[in-house]
């Protein structure tokens, strides 16, 4: 119940942000469509994205927290003074770590866009904007990353909310962003204004986060504060267990970096696409799996410390029968209504039919991948909450070598939909090898239960699909028309695969009647093994 709980927190407020983050894209694609000011800026936003999943939500995350949590249920010597001591002494040496990292890439920026985009200087002013662009918003890197910090501490005291509903703030912060941009454009066509108030944006968004959540954590007792930089064994181990978390996430972030590559040598408006692309395959990895991951973690930490084998081998398998009870069904809609959705949420302004379509196969392509990306979640913390940085690594760095052969091949041939599929493969790779080392090991093992539960799900998907099949052409002259048909059209959609999956699933058992009673009466009751 704790682990629903926590996801549904966490999950819920994450979809407030997507929302407000489709709102932000849609407002970009009509006002920017593809074009040179829109790549340019795509790649400024996801320079300092990247470093952050690298260095904050990557090998920080999966260190620190549960070094934090250890030290704040120990019985001896630990407690919430000696884990907010650590994490002074963390963040005293973290701070500056950033600060100094962000102003040399900052320096080197051009030879950094050069290496990413070297095709951008084949058009006229679009190499000069990207490098302009990401010294602007790079420095977005060292605040979210104390936010990252914060966030993971207030999660391994249980307290989910302030960290999932920071994201709400930067969506908030660039919708007003883009629309001072559009008002200060006015008639002149001159998309590069939308560009820079864009960057400007991401700055301001940076600070607004950083003190939401030093409000947070001030406001949740822990008492933190910026020292002279000190070296105690604990940072120091701290680092060491970051190195190989820092290897493992970078190969992540490098195989983006690839992808980000390829995009850029391909025809103009191909990395923008690829970028809005993802949003909607973002929408359920971030509501569903991200959530997972961070709710799990601590949790399993817990368990794991306390020598409660079972309890961690049933917090896992109720983890993977939410992911896929939820993703599952998210794959198949959103490859089935690909072209509904990009063309009726992005379709119009600068964003012409042509680029929607294309945008619908880079869709399908990626959400092959979506159960893929969500179990990766979810198996990553079974190594990370006890402290094996290094597994992940070599899985991660085995993927990236085929996600590299398979760009090679697929892209010239293939374009920007072969890039995205060749991800999909890859994610499929990686959690298949995470899973079977945790077999091995004797961490998890995939129950006939559990299998069932799943069959079962798949039934439910399979009812919904077919639906939607049958529905989406029906609809097509409505999500192509007008704003309000575009609404209701897609609305329809969305309420119609939802209530035929989860009835189907009530029918058939895929949904555990016991854990549905206890939710309505929302009160505490003895745990419920979802893979039952």
């Amino acid at each position: 119940m704790s682990l629903v709980r926590n996801v549904g927190t966490i999950g819920g407020l994450t979809l407030v942000s997507r929302i407000f983050g489709f709102a932000r894209d849609m407002l970009l694609a009509r006002v920017l469509g593809a074009g040179l000011a829109a790549d340019a800026w795509q790649l400024a936003f996801t320079l300092p994205n990247t470093f952050r999943r690298l260095f904050a939500e990557g090998a920080f995350s999966v260190a620190f927290v549960p070094m934090y949590t250890r030290r704040l249920h120990a019985e001896e010597g630990g407690g919430e003074e000696a884990a907010d001591r650590f994490a002074t002494d963390v963040l005293s040496v973290f701070v500056w770590v950033l600060l100094g990292f962000s102003a040399l890439c900052m320096i080197a920026m051009p030879g950094i866009v050069w290496m990413l985009a070297r095709e951008y200087q084949s058009v006229e002013g679009k190499f000069e904007l990207s490098v302009m662009l990401s010294r602007v918003t790079f420095p977005y890197l060292a605040l979210v990353s104390l936010v990252a910090m914060l966030s993971g501490l207030l999660n391994a005291r249980s307290r989910f909310a302030p960290g999932a509903f920071v994201p709400v703030l930067l969506n908030i912060v660039m919708i007003g962003g883009i629309v001072t941009g559009w008002y200060l454009r006015g008639a002149s066509d001159d998309d590069t204004i939308v560009a820079w108030s864009l960057a400007i944006s991401l700055a301001l968004a940076g600070v607004a986060q950083l003190a939401y959540m030093w409000w947070a954590t001030r406001r949740a007792g822990v008492q933190l504060r910026i020292t002279t930089p000190k070296f105690t064994p604990e940072v120091k181990r701290l680092a060491m267990l970051m190195l190989p978390a820092t290897f493992g996430a970078g190969i992540y972030q490098i195989s983006q970096l690839v992808d980000t590559f390829f995009a850029t040598s391909l025809p103009q408006g191909s990395l923008t696409l690829l970028k809005l692309a993802d949003r909607l395959n973002q929408m359920p990895l971030g509501v569903f799996g991200i959530a997972l991951g961070t709710a799990i973690l601590p949790m399993l930490a817990r368990h794991i410390q306390s020598g409660n084998n079972a309890e961690a081998q049933r917090l896992q398998a109720n983890a993977i029968e939410i992911a896929m009870l939820l993703c599952l069904p998210c794959a198949v809609a959103l490859s089935i209504c690909a072209e509904a959705f990009t063309a009726g949420i992005f379709q119009g302004g600068k964003m012409t039919p042509e680029d929607t379509a294309l945008m619908g196969n880079i869709v399908i392509a990626l959400v092959c991948g979506l159960p893929a990306y969500v179990l990766i979640k979810v198996f990553q913390p079974a190594f990370f909450s006890r402290e094996d940085t290094r597994t992940p690594v070599w899985v991660a760095a085995g993927a990236l070598a085929i996600n590299v052969a398979l760009n090679f091949y697929v892209v010239p041939r293939y374009g920007i939909t072969g890039l995205a599929a060749a991800t999909a493969v890859t994610a499929t790779l990686n959690v298949l090898t995470l899973y079977t080392i945790l077999q091995i090991r004797g961490w998890f093992h995939f129950t006939g239960k559990l299998a069932g539960k799943i069959m079962r799900q798949l039934v439910a998907t399979a009812a919904m699909g077919a639906i939607l099949w049958w529905l989406t052409p029906q609809l097509e002259p409505f999500w192509r028309g007008d704003a309000l048909g575009r609404i209701w059209s897609l609305s329809l959609l969305v309420i119609a695969g939802a209530g035929i999956f989860f009835g189907t699933a009530y029918l058939v058992g895929a949904l555990d009647k016991d854990l549905l009673a206890q939710l309505r009466r929302r009160r505490p009751a003895e745990p419920v093994d979802l893979a039952d």
